[in-house]
């Protein structure tokens, strides 16, 4: 059972223990992330006694990591770019000896990194001119101006600095009034018989008006890293490192939001440091719109329980080890949707509906002889909305379905699953879909498989246009019937797909009339593509007849498609 332990230290004491190698990170941590206004800021917070917030420390021993859990040191110098930001570094991953290093840094790591930065660290800042590849960089320093008279302070802005704290690049032109943070570590201002001194000097320069107010910066500077106890911290003991993951994710949800595919990209690498060049090199062509979730997701379905979204270690060499395998899976997966006219790039931003399928390529040979069962689930998913709600319950179902059939996706095993068995209910419910809906956009799609072009643009369109629906009514229609009738038009027997200059051009002419334009070659074609019902009648007056038999066509078409 982990515990928690309240205690505060110096700042000095912090940075010591940071420079001495006691204090690291976790793996999981993200870059370092902060402006170099944001640490003008933190100063100038500890200046005006703000506090600075509590830290969150995990104490690690060899009862809570082992030998291959993977750590980072804090950086100890930072390259800001023109516009004043921290480049992304990737942290060097480091195995630890729990005999010189017991504590992990959970929350506090962009406060530490600066406060260490600032004072035992060296800054860069890369000109405009200068290109990240060219590595031109100047010095930066964290300066204090001593002068009072010299500081303009907007008292008016919010959030604007109380203090004169900035970086600077200009380091052969300082003033002779500013002093450099970081000097406050000289041994002669630890002193205390040589302190008082050491303050007089560095003063020498201010104007006598400005003394006793600079004597009091340096005096409050010192008191605020070596005496007084800032660092406030909760350390927790006998915590596992998923345990200390999932407190992480938690505490770094705040500020800067912390997306959890961030955190477990953060521990996978730290497993395997390649592993975002490895999926850039897959996330291209027809996966270029996946993104890294899909990927690690797939893995948690392929090694590990996909109900869990944490990468373990096990998943994660699981995945680096099988590496080969899992890429043919994603290739085959693209080729056997080719063979049912199916890009898989329709499907990035809904990708939990393929893996079921990617599991049962990877883990069955013969994926090749049973496209007919994984096309019936995949249209049953997509047609019954399956994966709209509980989704990691359903692909644990699902896995756990293709476990007992042998890793086998049928029709029968379908038809044993509540949510993907077809009844008359579920089939209703898709004809009764509207224009505009995700629905009815899908079914359309796959009703339209065989004649569609991919290089062309469709779209839904009604075959008895809307706006008739909205003027008077047919005399031979009663105002009941009509009213119902006006209810069924944007429903699917009533919609079909239409190349888009197409529609421009049909837009809101009457059905009959759009049918009499063409000749007997393109009737043919447009009632063989749109399923229109032989022999009705297609004036607006027999519109429930047209409807109903169209609604047969279309039923026995969706059910053929379903399996």
């Amino acid at each position: 059972m982990s515990r928690l332990i309240d205690n505060s230290i110096t700042i000095y004491e912090a940075l010591q223990n940071i420079r001495d190698g006691k204090y690291v990170m976790p793996a999981f941590q993200r870059q370092f992330v902060w402006s170099m206004e944001q640490i003008e800021k933190l100063w100038d917070s500890i200046l005006l006694d703000y506090p600075i917030a509590t830290f969150l420390f995990w104490h690690v021993d060899d009862s809570n990591v082992t030998w291959d859990t993977y750590f980072c040191n804090f950086l100890s110098e930072v390259t800001f770019d023109s516009r004043k930001q921290a480049d992304s570094v990737n942290y060097e991953l480091t195995s630890i000896n729990v005999k010189n290093t017991d504590t992990a840094v959970l929350d506090g790591q962009q406060r530490l990194t600066s406060l260490y930065l600032s004072l035992f660290g060296e800054g860069y800042i890369r000109p405009n001119y200068a290109r990240k590849k060219s590595g031109d960089r100047l010095v930066t320093k964290l300066l204090i101006e001593l002068n009072k008279n010299k500081i303009s302070v907007d008292e008016e802005e919010y959030n604007s600095k109380k203090f004169d704290i900035k970086f600077s690049e200009k380091v052969g032109r300082l003033s002779p009034t500013q002093f450099e943070i970081k000097n406050i570590i000289d041994q002669k201002f630890q002193d205390d018989s040589m302190r008082e001194k050491a303050i007089e000097d560095a003063i020498a320069n201010v104007p006598a008006d400005s003394k006793e107010y600079a004597r009091n910066i340096l005096k409050k500077l010192y008191n605020k890293i070596f005496v007084e106890k800032l660092v406030r911290y909760t350390e927790i003991t006998d915590m596992k490192q998923d345990d200390a993951l999932e407190m992480f994710v938690r505490f770094n949800s705040g500020g800067k939001p912390l997306r959890k595919s961030e955190i477990t990209m953060s521990i996978l690498e730290a497993y395997w440091p390649s592993a975002k060049t490895e999926f850039g090199k897959i996330l291209v062509d027809s996966y270029a719109n996946f993104g890294t979730d899909f990927i690690i997701r797939s893995a948690l379905m392929l090694y590990g329980d996909v109900v869990k979204s944490n990468i373990s270690k096990k998943i994660a060499e699981e995945l680096k080890n099988n590496w080969n395998a899992f890429k043919k899976a994603l290739k085959d997966l693209e080729r056997v949707l080719k063979g049912m006219k199916i890009e898989v790039s329709r499907f990035s931003s809904s990708w939990n509906v393929l893996l079921p399928i990617i599991y049962y390529i990877y883990y069955n040979p013969d994926f090749d002889k049973n496209t007919e069962g994984v096309r019936a689930y995949l249209l049953r998913a997509i047609f019954f909305t399956y994966f709209q709600s509980g989704t990691t319950g359903k692909l644990q179902q699902m896995k756990s379905n293709i476990n007992s059939f042998d890793y086998e996706i049928t029709i029968e095993m379908l038809d044993q699953m509540n949510d993907l068995r077809v009844t008359d209910g579920k089939i209703e419910d898709v004809l009764n879909s509207e224009k505009g809906s995700r629905v009815a956009g899908e079914v359309l799609y796959y009703l339209n498989l065989d004649w569609t072009n991919k290089n062309f643009k469709y779209e839904q369109d009604h075959l008895h246009p809307e706006s008739r629906f909205n003027g008077s009514k047919p005399i031979s229609v009663s105002m009941e019937d009509w009213k119902r009738w006006r209810g069924m038009r944007n429903r699917l027997p009533n919609l079909h797909l239409l190349e888009g200059r197409s529609n421009g051009s049909k837009n809101d002419m009457r059905l009959v009339d759009y049918y009499n334009d063409m000749n007997d070659e393109q009737k043919a074609e447009f009632c063989k593509q749109a399923m229109i019902p032989k022999d009705v009648s297609l004036e607006i007056e027999d519109f429930e007849i047209f409807y109903e038999k169209r609604k047969a066509i279309l039923t026995e078409k969706i059910r053929e498609l379903l399996g």
